[in-house]
């Protein structure tokens, strides 16, 4: 059994914040990715679009699709309309040998409006989300028989985002429903990080490990900051440069087995965060605590 490390190129070319980003390429982001040691990039928005182009970019770049977003319509479609809508990308990451898709609600998200407070999210009853994860359950057993597991990804700003969230999803959808466990966005969400692994460490498909700083989120809360304010003021970091402990993390890896992909997804602002200095960071420490938990890296 062995992970593999890979990473999203955010930190060099952010999606939500271009303007922050300017400065970078993506083809900077994947040349130093793989000069640091990452194996896997997750797809960013200015790779291309297109199967054929998207792998030949990889390729030259010396570099494996380790995921991607995919931005969910589900509570506003029905699921024969989410399934054409997601179509041409399941089809393009089974093609890529992608090890998941990484899905989330964002009908109704605020994590891309700058002008509104994250405190005010959408949240749904427990019974809401029931409802939510029956339709979420046939859409992953439909993706699931295309040849790609959905990872869904709790985030900020969204109808999933908090403990009480993961929990309701996970409790009442099927097994095809698998998550994407990310340490920086449950605790920004006042979730307890090893609780909920422990919970769900047998739906977990795919494991994003970001840092926050703690002192900003809770400016973010206190101040009604948006999702984006948040990450503008760095509210989040890559592993060991903020206060979650990845060396429990991976200990619980090892024990569960976890043999896929450990990426780094750190967007804050690069002018005071260097994408090189700190993506190199990040994954020595990614290094070190596998190495202390006995997890095996795949080269």
């Amino acid at each position: 059994m062995s992970v593999k490390i890979g990473i999203s190129p955010i930190a060099w070319q952010n999606d939500d914040l271009p303007d922050l980003t300017a400065a970078f390429t993506m083809e900077q982001a994947l040349r130093e990715s793989v000069e640091i040691g990452y194996t896997g990039v997750e797809r960013g928005q200015r790779m291309p679009h297109d199967t054929e182009g998207l792998r030949r970019y990889l390729d030259d770049a010396g570099i494996a699709l380790c995921g991607g977003w995919c931005s969910g319509n589900l509570l506003v479609n029905d699921v024969k309309q989410e399934i054409e809508a997601v179509r041409q990308q399941v089809e393009q990451f089974v093609a890529l040998n992608s090890p998941c898709i990484v899905y989330a609600e964002c009908s109704n998200t605020v994590q891309g409006q700058i002008g509104t407070p994250v405190n005010n999210r959408p949240k749904l009853t427990r019974d809401q989300v029931t409802a939510y994860a029956v339709k979420l359950t046939e859409l992953a057993k439909w993706m699931a028989d295309q040849g790609m597991p959905m990872a869904y990804h709790h985030h900020m700003g969204s109808i999933i985002e908090d403990e009480d969230d993961v929990n309701w999803l996970m409790e009442s959808s099927g097994e095809a429903v698998q998550l994407c466990f990310d340490t920086g966005h449950l605790l920004f969400g006042g979730g307890d990080v090893m609780r909920t692994l422990n919970s769900w460490a047998d739906r977990v498909r795919h494991v994003h490990f970001k840092d926050i700083r703690p002192e900003i989120v809770r400016d973010v809360r206190a101040n009604d900051r948006s999702f984006l304010d948040a990450v503008i003021a760095g509210a989040f970091t890559v592993p060991g440069d903020g206060c979650i402990d990845f060396q429990q993390v991976a200990d619980k890896l090892k024990a569960m087995g976890y043999s896929g992909w450990i990426v780094v997804e750190a967007e804050q602002d690069p002018a005071k965060a260097p994408p090189y200095e700190y993506s190199k960071k990040g994954y020595e420490h990614i290094v070190e605590v596998c190495a202390r938990a006995g997890l095996t890296i795949a080269r």
